[in-house]
């Protein structure tokens, strides 16, 4: 599989969608209500208000839209990897390993807020690595914030991601303020429509407008099926990280800074998931982007395929197990 998926071929993308139906197929035959918890946004509860109309309290096309929504950040993914050359060369690799990732813990096949926003930041990170060579940077920085701040509306703690947007100007472009301040504003720019809206709905008061933030520890793993989950995203992580490390002289400048952002984004990412403790392993999906890059790297650059091809197998049976069996 790893072989496969290695080549840039046009029928890997029907493959790719072959490989996430094989994964993912428990979702539609075990299909999960999703919750509403006290971190989700104004914003979340809106489009969950409007989607349970529409699916009057049935599973079944949350399930289905879950699906579409990870695979179409998978497929995303991959073409921004291919598009900037993260990898040597074009391949299906990224998208592949982000499919496995977001299998290995179940809490992830569920529509939920962080779920939205990893759409939001897969395109906010395309935006970012892109600074390095725009020639309009203050429409494109705006942009940036304009989506972060939309996903502190659908989520909460994503306000960490205020972060990454000053990370992505340190790594990416030389210091101007007026882009720093061009990023706030977009950041904040959502928030003024919703004060308008708070207005006109009496509702308007600071602690509805500003985001509460408190930082927790997380609930360490319940089960040594989490736990083993956990160890399969870190393990992967750290051996692609290692040849990562090792090819970086023979990477252009753009794609070493985009590396250092997707590094720079798996920290904002373990601040979102410090921040108002959740009960659920959901919120840890926001992470799933920057392992997906790391384990891509460790499938792609060893030269014998002898151990990627084994630790791939090991994921990919393992999802399978907690998937349909536990």
């Amino acid at each position: 599989m790893i072989g496969v998926f290695k080549q840039k071929n046009s029928s890997n993308a029907l493959l790719l969608f072959v490989y996430a139906l094989v994964l993912k197929f428990a979702i539609f035959l075990h299909p999960v209500l999703p919750v509403l918890h006290k971190e989700d946004n104004y914003l979340y509860r809106f489009i969950l208000n409007g989607l349970e109309a529409i699916f009057h309290q049935s599973a079944l096309p949350f399930a289905i839209l879950t699906f579409l929504l990870l695979f179409t950040q998978a497929t995303l993914f991959n073409t921004i990897c291919n598009y900037h050359k993260i990898l040597p060369k074009p391949n299906f690799l990224p998208g592949m390993a982000y499919i496995l990732v977001t299998s290995l813990l179940q809490d992830w096949n569920h529509f939920s807020a962080p779920l939205l926003i990893n759409s939001i930041m897969i395109w906010s990170w395309y935006r970012m690595i892109a600074l390095y060579n725009t020639h309009t940077p203050v429409a494109a920085i705006f942009n940036i914030g304009l989506m972060a701040g939309l996903a502190t509306l659908l989520y909460i703690p994503a306000i960490a991601f205020l972060l990454l947007i000053i990370f992505a100007l340190i790594i990416m472009r030389p210091f101007r303020i007026q882009e720093w301040l061009i990023g706030f504003l977009g950041f904040t720019a959502p928030y003024y429509f919703l004060l308008i809206i708070l207005y006109f709905t009496n509702q308007l008061h600071w602690k509805n407008l500003i985001p509460q933030v408190i930082f927790t520890l997380p609930a360490l793993p319940g089960s040594i099926w989490i736990t083993l989950g956990v160890l399969l995203l870190v393990l992967p992580f750290i051996i692609g990280g290692y040849f990562v490390q090792n090819n970086l002289n023979k990477m252009l400048i753009h794609v070493r800074k985009s590396w250092s952002l997707l590094l720079a984004f798996l920290i904002v990412a373990i601040l979102v998931i410090l921040i108002n403790k959740a009960g659920t392993y959901e919120n840890w999906i926001v992470t799933a982007m920057p392992f997906a890059a790391f384990h891509a790297a460790a499938y792609y650059f060893p030269a014998k395929l002898t151990w990627p091809r084994l630790l791939h197998w090991i994921c990919f049976f393992f999802v399978i197990v907690i998937n349909y069996f536990i």
